[in-house]
């Protein structure tokens, strides 16, 4: 899924599910690498948790509402309300763990 200004509010915020919002940019080189680690999730969380990513260079509003300063960022939203951040390069282990967390 992509996130963007105009739809932020009504899939994130008002999720009734978990969702992990990966903040990227297409000229980013470890968001690239990130990416599959996302995809991948994405069919193991299905129905479970929303997963998306956000183009910090066409929802900068949103990135700056969220602090979002390094790429990739990972902020995972509960109720609308982020619970965790992750920046930097991760595992896929490490990502799953803490989406299996937020899935709880």
């Amino acid at each position: 899924m992509v996130f963007t200004s105009e739809n932020f509010e009504q899939e994130v915020l008002k999720s009734d599910k978990p969702v992990l919002v990966d903040f990227y940019a297409d000229w980013c080189g470890p968001c690239k690498m990130l990416s599959p680690s996302v995809a991948a999730m994405e069919a193991l969380f299905d129905g479970k948790v929303k997963i998306g990513k956000l183009n910090v260079d066409d929802s900068s509003d949103i990135a700056e509402k969220y602090n979002v300063m390094s790429i990739p960022t990972l902020i995972f939203f509960r109720n609308g309300e982020p619970v965790e951040t992750s920046v930097g390069l991760i595992s896929k282990e490490v990502l799953q763990e803490k989406l299996e967390a937020i899935a709880k």
